[in-house]
Formats: C-alpha cells, sequence, structure tokens
C-alpha cells in the first residue's frame, strides 16, 4: 500500500503516470459519476425541446414541449379514460424529443404529425383519439428547437424579433398620425386658397354626378367673397410638405401605407448582423437620416399642436442632434442585434464590440461561446475555462450601463424573462451564453455539457440590470445559480456496491468534475484501479479545503463511471486543483457581488456584534456592582493559609424559601421563560436566565415557567401578590418546584 501511496502523489505533483500502479484513462469513456444518470435525455421530461410561439412578445415567447404538453393534457386527461390519453400522449412527446434531438426540424404541428405517423400501424383507436383530442387542446405552435449549437441565436433571435414587432406597431401608428395630421393642415389651408376655392376644384370634389345641379362659377364666386383668405406663409406650407416627405420615406420600419403607394419605395434597413464591425458602420452611416427623422417627428408634434415658432425654433432645430440622439429619441428606433462567435473573434472585432457597450448605442450583441475549455495560448500552465468571455462580461458590467446577462444554453429557458428584459432594456445589452456544443468534448450532448459548466462554477449564471434601481443588490442577480451560498454544489449520488448493497452518499460538483469529462485533459488524470483503492484518496473538495505544507500525504480523486456504469475512481494532477482554486476565487467574487459572504457586510457585522457584546459586559457589570457585597474581596488575613488547605468552595447565597430565584449556572439556554415574560426573566453576559425583576410579571407565570423550564432550575417561591386570583390551584403546582 506504501508504494501505490507514492505513486498516487507522484502523479499528483507531477502529472507522470507509473504503468504498474495506475491506469490511463483514454478510450474509456470515463464521464463524472453525477452524469450516469443521464446517458439518454430522450427518455427524460425536462426543459427541452423548445417551441419558439409565434406572435408572442411576453414571456410565453418560448414554451417547453413537456409545458404544452401538460397544460393541454390538464384540460384533456380528465375522467375514466385520462391515465389513457396521458399514456398514449406522453409517448407520442418522447417521439417528438426524439425527432428534435436527430436533428429535425418544423413546427409542432409538423413534429406531432411526423411523431404519430410512425405508430398509425399496429394501434387501436383509442390512441389516435387521445391524440387528437390532445392537439385540440393545443393553442400553440411554432419552430421546435433543441439545446444545439444553433438554439442561442435562434431563441434570441425570435425573441428579438417579437419584441421589435411590437415596438415597430406603436412606430408605425405614430407615423402615421403624424402624416394624417400634418396632411389635413395642408389640405385645410389648400381649400382657403384661390385655387381651392376655384369652380374647377369644387367641381371636382362634388363628383360628376352633380355637375349640372350647381352653378360652380357662382359657388366659387361667392366663397371668395364670404371666406377669409388666411392662408399659411410659405415657409410654413414648405416645412410641412417637408415633413411628410420625411416621414414617407423613412426606411427605420416598414410602412404597408408607402408601399402601397409608392412602388419605388425603399426596402426598409435590415438590423440583424453577424458581425459587429457591420453593425457599427450600420448604425453609423445612418445616423444622420435618424437624426433628421427624429427631427421631423418633433417639428410635427410642434406643427399639429399649433406651438411651432420660426422665430424660436428654427435656430433650436438648427443643431438638433448635433451631439447625437438622447435616450429618449432612440428608444423609438428599432434595436440591432448581433449574433457573433468567440472562437471567431479577432481583435479587431473585439475592440469594434467594446466600442458598442461603451457608447451605449441601442445594440444588443449574443456572444455565443462554444469553448470554455480551451487550452491558454500562452502554454500548458493554465486552462483558459472561459476567460474571454468572463473579461467581456466583467468589463461590461464595470460600464456601469450595460444590461449584461451571462447563462448556459441549458439555463435559457428559465432565463427567457430576462432575455425579454435586455432586449427591452434602453441602451446595449451583452448575451452572453455557453452553447455546450464543443466538438472536442467528450460526446456528451450540449444541454449536459451546459448545464454542468453552469453547475460547476466555470460559467455562472448572472444578469446585471442597470434599470432595476440604484444599487448592487436590485442590480445584480446570482440565484439562478445552485445552492448559491456553498462553494461547490451538493448532489445526493446513489450506486450499487460489489455485494449488491445500495450505498447513498453526497457528493460535491466542481470545476474539476466538469474538466474531466473533456478528453483533452486526460493525461491529468488516471485511474486507480479498485484493488488498489486506500484510503489516501479523497474527494475534490475535501482537498481543495486542505492547505498542504510539504509533501501531501492524500490526493484528491473523483468518482466517474465507465460505458458500462461501473464506478470507477481517478485521481487528478495538481495543476486541476489549481484551477478548480482559481475557479473558486472568481466564484467568491460573483458571490460578493451577489451579497453572498459579502466581506465588507461580514466586517461590519463582527464589529457590530463585539460593540454589543462590549456594551452587554458593561451592563452586567453595572448590575453586579449594585448587588450588597458583589465584587468586595475579603480583608486578607495577617497570616499565610497552611499549604496543604484546599480552596474554599463557592458556596450558594442562602435564600428565603419565600424568595423566587433561578439556578442561573445550570441554565440551558432555552428560551422558554424570556419568550413568556422578557421583562421578568433575562439573559446575563453567559446568556443564561435569572429574574431580572420581580416586579415585571405574575405568580402564575413564575409558576408557567417552572412547569416549562427543561432543566427545572426555576423556583417560584411564595406569591407577592395576595390577591392574584388561583392562588391556591398555583400553590399546589408550585410545590414541585420548591
Amino acid at each position: 500500500m506504501e508504494a501505490d501511496t507514492q505513486a498516487h502523489v507522484a502523479f499528483f505533483l507531477t502529472g507522470r503516470r507509473p504503468s504498474e500502479h495506475l491506469d490511463a484513462v483514454d478510450g474509456l469513456g470515463l464521464r463524472p459519476a453525477l452524469f450516469a444518470s443521464y446517458r439518454d435525455l430522450t427518455q427524460l421530461r425536462y426543459d427541452f425541446p423548445l417551441v419558439l410561439v409565434d406572435g408572442r412578445a411576453d414571456g410565453l415567447f418560448a414554451q417547453s414541449l413537456s409545458g404544452i404538453i401538460d397544460s393541454a393534457l390538464a384540460s384533456v386527461a380528465q375522467g375514466s379514460d385520462g391515465e389513457r390519453i396521458r399514456k398514449h400522449v406522453l409517448r407520442l412527446e418522447q417521439a417528438i424529443r426524439e425527432l428534435a434531438t436527430g436533428g429535425a426540424s418544423g413546427s409542432l404541428f409538423a413534429l406531432w404529425d411526423k411523431a404519430s405517423s410512425q405508430f398509425t400501424k399496429g394501434v387501436d383507436q383509442s390512441f389516435e383519439d387521445s391524440l387528437r383530442r390532445t392537439r385540440a387542446a393545443i393553442k400553440v405552435n411554432g419552430a421546435v428547437v433543441d439545446c444545439d449549437t444553433a438554439l442561442p441565436a435562434r431563441l434570441l433571435q425570435h425573441a428579438w424579433a417579437a419584441v421589435q414587432q411590437q415596438k415597430a406597431e406603436g412606430f408605425r401608428k405614430e407615423l402615421d398620425r403624424l402624416v394624417l395630421k400634418l396632411s389635413d393642415i395642408l389640405k385645410a389651408d389648400y381649400e382657403r386658397s384661390a385655387a381651392g376655392r376655384s369652380a374647377q376644384h369644387l367641381q371636382a370634389a362634388v363628383g360628376t354626378g352633380f355637375g349640372d345641379a350647381f352653378d360652380f362659377d357662382a359657388m366659387s364666386r361667392m366663397l371668395s367673397k364670404a371666406l377669409p383668405t388666411d392662408v399659411f406663409p410659405e415657409s410654413r406650407r414648405k416645412r410641412i410638405g417637408g415633413l411628410l416627405d420625411a416621414l414617407s420615406a423613412q426606411q427605420f420600419i416598414s410602412s404597408p401605407a408607402a408601399s402601397a403607394t409608392k412602388t419605388d419605395a425603399a426596402k426598409p434597413y435590415p438590423f440583424l448582423f453577424d458581425s459587429c464591425a457591420d453593425a457599427l458602420a450600420a448604425f453609423r452611416e445612418r445616423s444622420p437620416k435618424q437624426i433628421a427623422l427624429a427631427k421631423a417627428i418633433a417639428i410635427a408634434g410642434l406643427e399639429i399642436d399649433g406651438q411651432y415658432s420660426e422665430s424660436r425654433h428654427d435656430a433650436l432645430f438648427e443643431q438638433f442632434g448635433a451631439n447625437g440622439l438622447d435616450p429618449q429619441d432612440l428608444a423609438q428606433f428599432p434595436d440591432y442585434l448581433v449574433c457573433v462567435n468567440a472562437e471567431k473573434m479577432q481583435a479587431v472585432e473585439h475592440a469594434h464590440l467594446m466600442e458598442i457597450l461603451a457608447s451605449g448605442l441601442p445594440i444588443k450583441v449574443l456572444l455565443q461561446i462554444d469553448d470554455i475549455l480551451e487550452e491558454s495560448p500562452n502554454g500548458e500552465s493554465k486552462l483558459t475555462s472561459g476567460m474571454r468571455s468572463r473579461q467581456i462580461a466583467n468589463m461590461a458590467i464595470g460600464l456601469n450601463e450595460v444590461y449584461v446577462l451571462q447563462s448556459s444554453s441549458s439555463n435559457l429557458f428559465r432565463f427567457r424573462e430576462r432575455l425579454l428584459r435586455g432586449l427591452t432594456y434602453r441602451g446595449s445589452a451583452l448575451f452572453s451564453v455557453f452553447s455546450g456544443a464543443s466538438a472536442k468534448s467528450s460526446g456528451l450532448p450540449p444541454y449536459l455539457m451546459s448545464a454542468a459548466a453552469m453547475e460547476s462554477r466555470a460559467f455562472p449564471a448572472f444578469t446585471y440590470d442597470p434599470s432595476a434601481g440604484p444599487n448592487w443588490a436590485s442590480r445584480f442577480y446570482l440565484g439562478a445559480n445552485s445552492q448559491v451560498d456553498l462553494d461547490w454544489p451538493i448532489q445526493a449520488f446513489t450506486y450499487e456496491d460489489e455485494q449488491h448493497q445500495r450505498v447513498s452518499q453526497d457528493m460535491a460538483f466542481t470545476l474539476v468534475d466538469f474538466v474531466a469529462s473533456d478528453h483533452r485533459y486526460a493525461r491529468h488524470l488516471a485511474r486507480v484501479p479498485r484493488e488498489k483503492w486506500n484510503g489516501s484518496m479523497i474527494p475534490v473538495d475535501e482537498s481543495l479545503t486542505r492547505e498542504r505544507k510539504g509533501l501531501p500525504d492524500k490526493v484528491p480523486s473523483l468518482l466517474m463511471v465507465d460505458a458500462d456504469n461501473v464506478l470507477q475512481k481517478v485521481i487528478v494532477d495538481e495543476r486541476l486543483i489549481r484551477e478548480a482554486r482559481r475557479c473558486r476565487e472568481m466564484w467568491h467574487s460573483l458571490q460578493e457581488l451577489g451579497g453572498i459572504h459579502n466581506s465588507h457586510a461580514e466586517k461590519l457585522l463582527a464589529r457590530e456584534k463585539k460593540t454589543w457584546e462590549e456594551r452587554l459586559q458593561h451592563e452586567t457589570e453595572a448590575r453586579e456592582a449594585t448587588v450588597p457585597g458583589a465584587g468586595v474581596s475579603a480583608a486578607p488575613s495577617a497570616s499565610p493559609a497552611p499549604a496543604a488547605t484546599s480552596a474554599p468552595v463557592e458556596q450558594e447565597p442562602e435564600r428565603s424559601p419565600d424568595e423566587a430565584y433561578i439556578e442561573t449556572p445550570r441554565c440551558s439556554t432555552c428560551n422558554e421563560c424570556t419568550t413568556l415574560n422578557n421583562k421578568l426573566f433575562s439573559y446575563d453576559a453567559n446568556k443564561q436566565a435569572y429574574i431580572a425583576d420581580i416586579q415585571a410579571g405574575s405568580y402564575a407565570q413564575l409558576v408557567e415557567a417552572a412547569e416549562s423550564c427543561q432543566v427545572s432550575i426555576i423556583h417560584p417561591g411564595k406569591p407577592r401578590n395576595l390577591q392574584e386570583p388561583g392562588l391556591d390551584e398555583l400553590l399546589k403546582r408550585a410545590a414541585a418546584f420548591q
């Protein structure tokens, strides 16, 4: 055993694996033991696949397949055939999940039909009846998406499109209102002009059906004399005409009215990009037209209200937008969405991203990370562990005015409300998402990899919302992570041992567990043959709490399972332990931002506790000083006491049998008496009870406290108020405690 332990320690320190003591893990198909139950996700009911619901811009823009099925079954699977319907429909749900996992695309109803066609042969009519009734109860439809490489972009684009459509409808309605009002103003002005009162115009206004019934020349002469010729100045007429041209020619949203009247109407601008540089260039190129349109909207409002004054407003609007548009004006226009992959980002693209975030432009950026376990370009000393994305997210938070969301793909459905908040936020937003779809991992599904990254603290989920409040407590949210107050989440693990006995234990899921699922780091792991298992192998989380001095006598180990779900023990080298400590420290920083184990708060709490204890000590000393004889030492003896004499034993003070008292040194601090009357009973500096004020309570309370005391140390004595009701009964009850 000594040789085995030495081999384990040597591997931990050097990463070199003695072949006679340790085995390589390459080709064994090992995965963390906690993954054993997740080999086939299609057999499980969980958040995925999702249905991207058409026409929803609220929190229901994406719904889980299981949730939709459950809602339908709640209304259909009732009565005597309820269980039959449930079994049939859950069978179909599994088939749809298998199709989605296999890469099938289409709407929910399309995949429903495709999956149900697999069961048309060999099933009775009751099966078809179950599916027909349940499908009729489903009121939503949309594209079905699984947790794969494409999910982050598809989900965010779907939500963004729904939000922008809703926003565009409001903007279009406002533009149409302005165009209509301005057109009415010009029309009214024309009607008051000489041309508007001409016989030719009057006849055209009446129509050909009554052309012979009126003398339009006479009508024109009469109107010219009867009505004032108060027409607009040419400058106003020209200004309103220019406003109408600007409002009608805009390309920021589609205008059905403009498209219907102008066959050569320019197409609306696109706002979806795959490059920060392209999005930034488009924003800059369109900025003059955006300012011109915002200016036209502002002037149109004044014109419609009759408040535009050339002498006052011409000079003001001459400089409109010289420093860009303010957030309120920008909020009217569509937001840009950029979807980029971190692996393809070069230094120039990174600079453009930071420029977008720092400028507060209404551009939302999805930064998708497919691999957070890539090795550092500086060599093998460190893993990057998502450092690039972490740096961008941290820098974005540091800008204070950027909405930041970081999450794994597996958590995006749970974060859908926070996705919407980011998409509707006035300003820049960064969505940093780990897809879990790295092709270099050990063949695990993206859902499992992304969930493991979040669980292991390698890629924690959080949001920073500047609009949520004035402080970090309201802006920063970390609560989506499992067991957020712990360094590593603890999960129950159950297995069958060699004696076929059920064994359960709690296991921490650490960064090392996550890294162990990636074959690129197999050289940092070594399998220990079962016959060489010994007490020198301790769990990784326990190893992380130890401070090593000199050569270690224990080495960190993982529980893993092979392809046959047989339990294996694997030891890890020191490099992975260093990375786990580094990951833990970064998690501690996030915890502090989230108000968990906040060092400033704990320091303040310790200071306040010390102040409270000192004040309590002073109060106790002052109270003892008021007791006769307390603190007064006996006069020194004229001659020393004999050496053989033992120290005198402190005697309890003699008490009157009528006096109520508590044997304070025996108090167990059960709170029974202080809860009953905290003025009659109180605690000293040792949190042990004594009678603080005998006048503050009744004899009945003394007796009740004596009866409820868990260690029977309260002695009620005799009643002080002989007029207290029920004394005879109280004295009988008190007799047992005198």
